[in-house]
């Protein structure tokens, strides 16, 4: 089965949310038994989500409140047959210290035909949250189809090397 990393700053406000509602989605059509998580390129490990994320993602009936942020890693990385980064700085970052890897990161709006990054929400307003959850709901929804297609491709040629 394909596996996601969706990756952030933090791994406390905009990819714990992502991981969520693409779990969702990939249930909703059929795909649940994909593998969807998160970490941060700097995250403090012993933080979870953020109040705003949590509320947020409860009102869709969605759970975070158990997250607990990660920093991402070569075993992460390894694992994952497509890395969705919320930043251009995340895409670089991990571009660099995985070049291995570099077919496989892209950021979250390059999966609808653009390249832009998700602004971090982090100590603002919940509307600042609320307007998180509206673009990359967006996002995710418009860029689904190749979401799907990306991580089913990189997969097959994991299983094949």
């Amino acid at each position: 089965m394909p596996h996601i990393l969706v990756v952030c700053t933090a791994n406390i406000c905009r990819s714990p949310v992502v991981t969520a509602l693409l779990k969702q989605q990939l249930q909703q059509s059929g795909r649940a038994g994909w593998v969807v998580e998160s970490a941060g390129t700097w995250a403090v490990t012993v933080r979870g989500a953020a109040h705003h994320s949590i509320q947020l993602m409860a009102e869709q009936g969605l759970d975070i409140s158990h997250h607990v942020a990660r920093m991402v890693d070569a075993d992460m990385m390894a694992q994952a047959d497509l890395v969705l980064c919320m930043e251009l700085g995340h895409v670089e970052a991990l571009q660099i210290e995985f070049p291995q890897y570099h077919g496989h990161i892209y950021l979250l709006s390059e999966m609808v035909g653009k390249q832009y990054s998700i602004p971090d929400p982090y100590g603002g307003v919940m509307n600042d949250y609320q307007e998180m959850v509206t673009e990359v709901t967006s996002l995710l929804h418009g860029g689904f189809d190749r979401i799907v297609t990306l991580a089913e491709a990189n997969a097959q040629s994991r299983t094949k090397s």
